[in-house]
Order: C-alpha cells, then sequence, then structure tokens
C-alpha cells in the first residue's frame, strides 16, 4: 500500500479538528471560570465524573479545600459547582480523546508500513508536542490551588499557545502529504512570511495575557482607552519597573494587545500586497486572499469583544477567529515555502 496515503492524510485532519474542539472547549472554560473546579489529577478514573449524590459531594468538598472557593466561590451551591465542573470535566476528556486519536492510528499505520521516514519523525514530534501540552494543563492549573484564586498568565499563555502550535504543525504535517511538491518563491517573501506568522503568535500570547488576567473586562471603548473598573479596583499604569506593566498589568497587557492587532492587519495587508505582483498559483491567490478577510473579521471581533465586555459567546468567537487565522497563515506559508 502507497504510504503517506488518504488514510494519514485523513487521520491529521481529525487530529487538527479534535485539537480545535479542545480549544474552543477550553476558552469556554477559561470564560466561564470553569477551570479549577477539578483539583485533583487522575489520568484514568478522573475520566468517569461523579455518579451518584455521595461522589458529587466528595468532589465539592475537594473544591471547598481551595482558594478559588474560599475566597471567590463560598456562595456556590452544589449545583453551581456542577455547573463549572461539566466544562473542565469535558476539556480534559477531550484532551485524552486526542492522546488515543493519535497514538492509536499512528500504531497501526507503523505496524502496516503506511508512513515515509519523515512523517514517522514529525509525528513522534506531533506525539511529543501532545504530552507536553497535557503537562502545561496541569501545571497551569496548580498555579491556582495555592494562594491565588486564578491560574498563572504565563501558564495560561504557554498552554494555550502550545496547543495553537500543536495544531499548526499537525496541519503542516497534512500538508506536506496532499501538496508534496512546492512552488519555489523568492526568499525575501518568503521570510516576510514567517516573520508575519512570528507576530502573530506573539499577539496570541498576548490574547492569553489578556484572558488569564481578565484584561478585558476593563477599556470597554474604541479606539481610545478610557479608565475603566474591574469589579471593586480602577487599574492604572503603576506597576514598578515600569516595563512589568506590559506583561502583568491588566491595562498595559491590553494595551500592547490592541496595538499588536494593528500591527497583524498592517503586515497581512503588505503580505497581501507584495504577492499582487506574483504570478500566483490558484492556491496561493485564494490563501492570502482568504488571509486578508480572516484578519479584518478577527479584528472585528477583538473590537466588539472590548465594547461588550466580553461576553462568553464572543470571547469563544474571538477565540475562534485566532484559531482560523492562524490556520490561513499556516497554509499561506506552507504554498510559498519551498
Amino acid at each position: 500500500m502507497k504510504k503517506d496515503n488518504k488514510k494519514v492524510f485523513y487521520w491529521l485532519l481529525t487530529g487538527c479538528f479534535l485539537i480545535f474542539v479542545m480549544v474552543v472547549v477550553g476558552g469556554i472554560t477559561r470564560l466561564t471560570h470553569s477551570g479549577l473546579s477539578i483539583s485533583n489529577y487522575k489520568l484514568i478514573s478522573g475520566t468517569i465524573p461523579p455518579m451518584n449524590d455521595l461522589e458529587w459531594q466528595e468532589a465539592f468538598d475537594l473544591y471547598k479545600q481551595y482558594p478559588e472557593y474560599q475566597k471567590l466561590n463560598n456562595h456556590f451551591t452544589l449545583q453551581d459547582f456542577k455547573d463549572i465542573y461539566f466544562w473542565e470535566w469535558l476539556h480534559r476528556v477531550i484532551g485524552r480523546f486526542i492522546g488515543l486519536v493519535f497514538i492509536i492510528p499512528f500504531g497501526y499505520f507503523l505496524i502496516r508500513k503506511q508512513l515515509t521516514k519523515p512523517t514517522i519523525k514529525k509525528a513522534i514530534l506531533l506525539l511529543t508536542l501532545g504530552g507536553f501540552q497535557g503537562f502545561l494543563g496541569w501545571y497551569m492549573v496548580k498555579s491556582g490551588l495555592v494562594d491565588r484564586p486564578d491560574v498563572s498568565h504565563y501558564r495560561l499563555a504557554a498552554h494555550l499557545i502550545t496547543a495553537f502550535i500543536t495544531f499548526a504543525y499537525t496541519f503542516w504535517v497534512a500538508l506536506d502529504i496532499i501538496y508534496p511538491n512546492k512552488k519555489n518563491v523568492e526568499k525575501k517573501l518568503r521570510n516576510f512570511i514567517r516573520f508575519v506568522l512570528a507576530v502573530l503568535i506573539l499577539q496570541i500570547i498576548y490574547g492569553a495575557f489578556v484572558a488569564g488576567l481578565d484584561a478585558g473586562f476593563i477599556h470597554n471603548h474604541w479606539p481610545m482607552m478610557s479608565e475603566g473598573k474591574f469589579i471593586h479596583e480602577t487599574v492604572y499604569i503603576e506597576q514598578s519597573p515600569f516595563l512589568k506593566n506590559f506583561i502583568e498589568g491588566k491595562s498595559g497587557v491590553q494595551f500592547i494587545h490592541r496595538m499588536l492587532a494593528y500591527v497583524v492587519v498592517l503586515l497581512i495587508f503588505m503580505v497581501w500586497k507584495k504577492t499582487r505582483r506574483l504570478n500566483l498559483n490558484k492556491d496561493q491567490a485564494n490563501g492570502v486572499n482568504v488571509l486578508l478577510i480572516m484578519v479584518g473579521l478577527q479584528f472585528l471581533l477583538g473590537v466588539l469583544t472590548i465594547i461588550l465586555q466580553v461576553p462568553v459567546w464572543l470571547g469563544v468567537a474571538h477565540q475562534i477567529g485566532a484559531f482560523l487565522l492562524l490556520t490561513t497563515m499556516t497554509f499561506v506559508l506552507h504554498r510559498f515555502s519551498k
């Protein structure tokens, strides 16, 4: 049987789809403040949620031992706890399922000798990324179980960007299979597209910072940033040293995220403009056109998310927009690579 066949391609695309679902559910988990509802980690038995009243009460009692309940949610009833428990449980179950979807078919394709050596190496890297992503998830949760009733925004960003990179690389490997031949383009343009991708990844990291610090709930005006309030706290640029405001301050982080949005739009417009003078094939032309549309849509979603003070559905839509923008960016880079 032919190596790197359609079955392998569909396997990789299935992985891409599941990572997409994982990220969406993760976004809902974050926006509904459900991420600290399961305060222990059980790889196998944790797949099954509490099945009776006694088990639910035990899970709730465990939750009560940690800062989120003690400092924020001590008014919660058992039903309130069940509501937040569901999203975190679903997020973890999907993560386990993705692991099985990668490992079992990978073993099958190895036994049947349906993978080329380069694809085997790439698949091993994907499995490593997936395992590391799972570790980062628990490492992130641990940061919210000690003193503060929230996870570290640094760990949240690491967890999110690893998921995005794992998806992008899985998609890239699938593209290598479906497009074995590439049209060579000038090196300067290819390097410029790589640079734009790097800036986009930085912007996604800052989006995670905004989410991790709940910075989207302040300065809910556009295009200017006005003074805002988060719960009972007025937020100003006041940390010392000054630069720390832009990685740990709510106002500073939102400011950088806003400014990077303009930069990403400008850079992608420049990619589109630079390719107008080239003799593009259909895939390349469609890719850059969709890229321009996607960045405009994502920018609009970002503005609406701020103005409307981050409703859950819009926050999730904005995260999906980032995911689709990265997907399109990956496709464009692949089509303009050697």
